[in-house]
């Protein structure tokens, strides 16, 4: 049997379901394979989404069309902003979600989405021809043409899983590796390696003692993911905290010689911002505690994941560990932890569209390319997704630039420095952390979206009518005068200082005491202003409102951004042969050689390579 596509997805995770909805709203006809059309978007582990830089990520998906954040509103069973205590720059959204209605939802939009069809089945081989993909066959001997091919396989590519000194094949459990497809993809030179997550237990909550464990509740105020999405609507549930102790830690401690990670069963390197809690007790051994969350799975289940111990050590240490913690002592767990073990591929031997250097129209989106999380995946499917459709169908490759997107700031740390651990996204990888804030992921991006033809008109009229808003609002704060007599009594009310003279009502609001909303409280032509505010009146009074007391760093950073800005332009892929370039430092060279970078700015930011080094090649472009 032979099937005909524009493009091929292999995988339904969070990349696969992006990347397939983003060019199939191209106008690409999507054909993406998965394993269990079922599990289409699967939280292989933790039910939430969203976190600190994460969270960013999922404002900038959404502003581009995509729909992991309209799937994550619609399914969260609890809402957290997250680092409140600190700038808008750091700010970052976070959800418990529905495990099972999250799964149905993205079914739900993809069988909406016109021009994508699920395909269940196994890819085994990836077809080439003179070095460009022509399509995939299956393990039901099906032939798949297409003109591209998106390949977001998670953690599926001969995944291996470890429970103690026990060995299963398998991408997650209870569900096969994907075998043969990395040698397949390997056969025409693109380069692979080994590396290692883990999950934890998923333990029955009528087996816990809740009344020996602190309440985290969330918030339910207008934040969101999604620019566009209703309240949400599912019931608003707690999380839970709790501690592991000395003798938690003694049993981990004895369990240790069975341990995957430290018997050398597992050669390959784990996540180091997310690590197990046999990793924790070595690396902190004079730590008597961690901090343990505990988070339920869905609004009517009880069953709960419990964030902070991931473990590959046997069942019966994990559970014995456990119900030395008081609030389980009567310890019943659906399932155990454990570790898996996946190929990925070298990232750095992409372009910056995520489109594969050696094999053309081949892309590579997610854990593949050595990254961890679902958001980071989200992030890549859609990049890589939009520049199938391109091209396919014609047009100028699909970027993002590290001041527009922190989807940017990701790609460009893969493809310029590649990754020796799973890659995780912080704000403290971007250098322009106050550009890229939660809040204004629509004004930094769906303008472009509407021009690539992913974001609908009545998103891009929105977008209009809040930039419309918010330049009211300021144009309003820096021409109202303000007299001292008449606003001083309010200025009391509020904790700040009288003023002496008169000033424009936006030297006011730098004040951290004042908020748009209290002084409008005493200014009825201001309350006036805010209340005519036509589109998500919260949210674009909260955007504006940074915009005005952080206006100083924004431009700042603004001006830092475009002076880079100058050697992105300069464009050197193909104008040197590097290895001959004995002015340069031999390791230069090898780098230079291995990574052959777009620009000069991205040439610049691969480790290793000097100030110096950047200069030779300026002067030999006679710059």
């Amino acid at each position: 049997m032979e099937l005909n596509y524009d493009v091929v997805v292999i995988g339904a995770g969070h990349a696969g379901c992006e990347a397939a909805a983003a060019a199939a709203n191209l106008g690409a006809r999507v054909c993406m394979v998965t394993m269990d059309m079922n599990k289409v978007a699967q939280m292989s582990c933790n039910p939430a989404v969203g976190g600190i830089a994460k969270g960013q990520i999922v404002r900038e998906v959404d502003a581009l069309g995509g729909y992991m954040g309209l799937v994550t509103d619609r399914t969260a069973i609890q809402f957290r902003m997250l680092n409140r205590s600190k700038g808008p720059a750091m700010w970052s959204p976070r959800a418990q979600c529905d495990r099972g209605k999250y799964i149905w939802a993205w079914r739900e939009v993809l069988d909406r989405v016109d021009n994508v069809h699920i395909w269940q089945d196994t890819v085994t081989e990836l077809l080439v021809d003179n070095g460009e993909v022509t399509g995939v066959r299956t393990q039901l001997d099906v032939t798949i043409r297409a003109k591209a091919v998106v390949l977001t396989a998670g953690t599926f590519l001969n995944g291996l899983m470890h429970f103690g000194r026990v060995k299963l094949p398998g991408g997650r459990v209870s569900e096969p590796a994907s075998l043969l497809l990395t040698e397949s993809i390997a056969r025409h030179g693109i380069r692979y390696a080994r590396m290692k997550t883990g999950t934890p237990v998923r333990i029955d909550g009528r087996s816990v003692d809740f009344s020996l464990m602190d309440t985290q509740d969330g918030e339910n105020d207008f934040h969101s993911f999604s620019f566009i999405s209703e309240p949400r609507k599912l019931r608003q549930l707690q999380c839970w905290t709790c501690y592991t102790n000395p003798a938690v830690h003694d049993v981990l401690r004895n369990g240790l010689p069975d341990s995957p990670l430290y018997n050398g069963q597992i050669q390959s390197i784990g996540p180091r911002y997310c690590p197990s809690i046999e990793t924790k007790i070595v690396t902190f051994p004079d730590k008597e505690q961690h901090q343990l969350f505990l988070e339920p799975e869905g609004e009517n289940t009880e069953e709960l994941y419990l964030n902070g111990f991931s473990s590959s050590l046997p069942i019966d240490i994990q559970v014995e560990a456990l119900k030395h913690i008081p609030a389980f002592r009567n310890l019943v767990i659906y399932r155990p932890g454990y570790a898996i073990e996946y190929d990925f591929f070298d990232p750095t031997q992409l372009k910056h569209t995520l489109e594969s250097k050696v094999v053309k129209n081949l892309f590579f989106a997610g854990q593949v390319n050595g990254t961890t999380g679902y958001e980071e995946a989200a992030g890549q499917g859609l990049v890589a997704g939009i520049n199938a459709a391109i091209n396919c169908g014609g047009g100028e490759p699909f970027v993002l630039h590290r001041d527009e997107a922190y989807i940017g700031v990701l790609i460009d740390d893969l493809v310029t420095k590649g990754v020796d651990e799973p890659y995780r996204m912080f704000t403290s990888r971007a250098e322009y952390r106050i550009l890229l804030r939660q809040d204004d992921a629509d004004m930094r991006l769906t303008e472009r979206a509407y021009q690539l033809g992913l974001a609908t008109r009545e998103r891009y009229d929105r977008l209009c009518r809040k930039r419309e808003d918010i330049g009211r609002i300021l144009k309003f704060t820096e021409t109202y005068s303000i007299k001292a007599d008449l606003i001083n009594p309010a200025l009391e009310s509020l904790g700040t200082t009288p003023l002496r003279h008169g000033c424009k009502l936006v030297d006011l609001i730098n004040r951290p005491q004042i908020t748009l909303e209290n002084i409008s409280a005493h200014i009825p032509a201001f309350k006036r202003c805010l209340d005519s505010v036509t589109e998500r009146r919260d949210e674009t009074i909260e955007a504006a409102e940074v915009r005005i007391k952080y206006q100083g760093y924004i431009d700042r950073e603004r001006m830092i951004a475009e002076k880079m800005q100058r050697l992105e332009s300069i464009k050197i892929r193909g104008k040197f042969d590097y290895a001959s370039l004995q002015s340069l430092s031999t390791e230069a060279r090898q780098k230079l050689q291995r990574i052959d970078p777009e620009t000069l700015a991205q040439a610049g930011r691969i480790p290793g390579i000097s100030p110096s080094d950047i200069n030779v090649l300026l002067v030999l472009m006679g710059r």
